[in-house]
């Protein structure tokens, strides 16, 4: 089969970074909190006198300087989120998948065909298509194969309308069947 224009990108490895950089942003959960002297419980009196006790002056024992006082500029929950534009993410995806293809650890095939949905199955079906390592197996609907396939280990299920630069980047082989081309091509056009 020729292989197909989403293949054949040029190497753009800023465009890759900066794509994880954003999957990773967007993926943050940005929950961390700690509290300010102003929301610390208690404190409202002032401990002792200002003058005349010989200690140094305070106005409440939730100042930052003390046990059990606030932060001072501390964490608060935020979205790490950015925006990225879609050309620059599908870029990044088409370099990652032609780079399996520079490299000839790409493997396109008619379809997902096994005798039964067991993982030895799926084991001898990657022995024969001779990948090893980290793979990610994609895929354009669900069938029997994904059982066989899944609990390998080092074999990554990406269904093709949601693979991302990341998942492409963790693998060493790339296992593709000619649907889930056609659903990439009409993804990255």
């Amino acid at each position: 089969m020729e292989k197909s224009k989403i293949f054949n990108e040029k190497k753009n490895m800023a465009v890759v970074h900066e794509t994880v950089r954003w999957l990773q942003a967007s993926a943050r959960r940005g929950t961390h909190s700690a509290k300010t002297r102003s929301e610390v419980r208690g404190g409202g009196i002032k401990p002792w006198k200002q003058k005349g006790t010989g200690r140094a002056r305070a106005g409440s024992t939730r100042s930052p300087l003390w046990r059990h006082g606030g932060v001072i500029f501390p964490p608060k929950p935020r979205d790490y989120s950015y925006p990225l534009p879609k050309k620059v993410r599908s870029l990044a995806l088409r370099v990652a998948l032609s780079e399996f293809n520079r490299g000839e650890k790409l493997k396109v095939i008619d379809a997902y065909n096994l005798a039964a949905p067991k993982t030895k199955e799926g084991v001898k079906f990657l022995k024969e298509l001779g990948v090893s390592g980290k793979v990610t197996v994609v895929y354009a609907e669900k069938g029997d194969f994904e059982k066989a396939l899944r609990n390998i280990a080092g074999v990554t299920m990406a269904k093709a309308i949601e693979v991302t630069v990341i998942d492409l980047l963790k693998s060493k082989w790339l296992v593709i069947d000619k649907k889930s081309v056609k659903v990439l091509e009409e993804r990255l056009s």
